[in-house]
């Protein structure tokens, strides 16, 4: 049997997690993807993106368990490919503003 993916709620999404997770050029780059496209699974993630494409599969699952862990993603298992959303409403509660600002930096 699969085990659950771990998603923090939303009082225990942490701004030191969020920031850690966002300092890696990789994250950030995914997390923009994420925002401008909507819910994408990890392949489609690739598409457009050389620098994405040509990470290992291994990598590209690591770079997303971390933004899941710090709550800044939700990933929700469709048949054998997991999809990947933005956590937007959650993290504007918690801390208003911040994904926008630090999103228009790039």
């Amino acid at each position: 049997m699969p085990r659950a993916l771990f998603h923090p709620t939303r009082e225990q999404i942490a701004l030191p997690h969020v920031l850690h997770a966002l300092g890696d050029p990789m994250r950030l780059g995914l997390v923009a993807k994420l925002m401008a496209k909507g819910p994408l699974n990890c392949a489609d993630m690739t598409v457009g993106c050389p620098l994405l494409s040509a990470l290992p599969l291994s990598t590209r699952h690591h770079h997303l368990r971390i933004l899941r862990e710090a709550g800044l993603i939700e990933s929700t298992k469709d048949g054998t490919a997991v999809m990947n959303c933005l956590r937007t409403a959650d993290l504007n509660a918690r801390f208003p503003g911040l994904l926008k600002t630090i999103l228009a930096q790039l």
